[in-house]
């Protein structure tokens, strides 16, 4: 049994272009700010000019209405698997911080599949390129959670209703 304090582990490093584009959020520990009723979260990922990883977040709320946050991440160190995220005020209404930890915990070598989370455990998410994933390769994913200390009780599924908003 892992102690809960104890940091997760993150990935060796991450190739940061590699990481860029659209993924699809399959699931996630629910966060207070986040509205149960979010349909079809995507995180698109793209380079400034200084250097620091443009965040866009976007999701349909329960009315089927477009929400979108902006942010920016920037590497704690040279690995690029320890990120910090600021997120603009105008993404505060369903955004969980204004500025967080994003840890990338595992990655697969085709960069299709990521597990992110926060070192307090309280964030989770599991990433995508595609809008599903197969039960065995989800499983996994979860698995190395659990083995890492997070707490999947409340583990939401997001769901994929197929309308665009990558």
């Amino acid at each position: 049994m892992h102690n809960t304090h104890d940091e997760p582990a993150t990935v060796a490093s991450i190739d940061v272009p590699r990481y860029l584009g659209t993924w699809f959020e399959i699931a996630r520990l629910p966060m207070r700010h986040e509205p149960e009723d979010f349909t079809d979260i995507t995180a698109h990922y793209s380079l400034q000019d200084d250097g620091k990883v443009r965040v866009r977040n976007r999701a349909l709320d329960g009315k089927g209405e477009l929400q979108e946050s902006i942010g920016q991440a920037s590497a704690v160190d040279d690995s690029n698997s320890k990120l910090e995220v600021t997120f603009l005020p105008a993404g505060l209404r369903w955004i969980p911080f204004t500025k967080g930890d994003y840890w990338i915990l595992r990655i697969d070598p085709d960069y299709t599949t990521a597990l992110v989370g926060s070192p307090d455990h309280k964030y989770l998410w599991l990433l995508a390129r595609q809008p599903a994933l197969d039960d065995a390769t989800m499983q996994d994913y979860l698995a190395h959670a659990r083995a890492q200390g997070y707490d999947l009780a409340d583990l939401v599924h997001t769901p994929h209703t197929g309308h665009p908003t990558a």
